[in-house]
């Protein structure tokens, strides 16, 4: 097998954590304590990532389910901070993402993702066009870890699943990918991406993500 291709995912990978500020004005909006907010959060994300539902109808699901009163203006305010939550970039996963494409290797982004972020990308990362192809669960009203999506993300890119190598940080996904013969990649930081890579004899023929500091 000749490695051909490295498909990301999005969120916790090409992005870093939740951005604290815009996760502690969700909060405030919605007047929830930290175990409250992430149950209610958490409970209908998927149907967001799958298109069911946009940003309006997501927080009005949330205040249904929390019992809260939220006016049309605090739903513009809780859809602008969730977009801006996600939207902080890994640089140095950026800087490797280059060096792969510069290698000659394919790329693509395979994430489940809302409207709303979509919408706010595509307008601010530039960088999105250097890909070969984008996965976005929406659009395709397929969401990880539903087979089919990987399986299409690989179609498009021309190769078949034993040629890529598939980063995401959710252990599901990353099992759901092994499932139909990619290999699979479970992403915490660039440090352990490293050795992950050097464990698997793939250094040498991806560069290395961790970028030496000239001095």
């Amino acid at each position: 097998m000749a490695l051909k291709a490295v498909i990301f995912d999005y969120g916790m990978v090409l992005s870093t954590a939740q951005e604290p500020q815009a996760l502690a004005a969700l909060k405030q909006i919605t007047r929830l304590n930290d175990q409250a907010f992430d149950d209610h959060y958490w409970r209908h994300r998927h149907r967001y990532d799958l298109g069911d539902l946009n940003g309006t109808t997501f927080w009005q699901q949330i205040a249904t389910d929390a019992a809260l009163e939220l006016t049309p203006a605090q739903i513009e305010q809780l859809i602008e901070n969730d977009v801006l939550m996600w939207s902080t970039l890994n640089e140095a996963m950026l800087l490797w993402v280059q060096a792969v494409q510069d290698a000659g290797f394919k790329t693509a982004i395979l994430s489940n993702m809302g409207e709303e972020l979509l919408g706010y990308m595509r307008q601010e990362f530039g960088w999105l066009g250097r890909f070969d192809h984008h996965t976005w669960s929406c659009e395709l009203r397929i969401a990880k870890p539903d087979p089919a999506i990987y399986r299409y993300t690989c179609e498009k890119l021309g190769v078949i699943p034993e040629d890529a190598l598939f980063l995401d940080d959710k252990p599901e996904n990353i099992a759901a990918a092994e499932s139909i013969g990619l290999q699979a990649i479970l992403f915490t930081n660039v440090e352990a991406l490293q050795a992950e890579l050097l464990n698997r004899g793939l250094l040498g023929t991806l560069p290395s993500p961790i970028i030496p500091v000239l001095r």
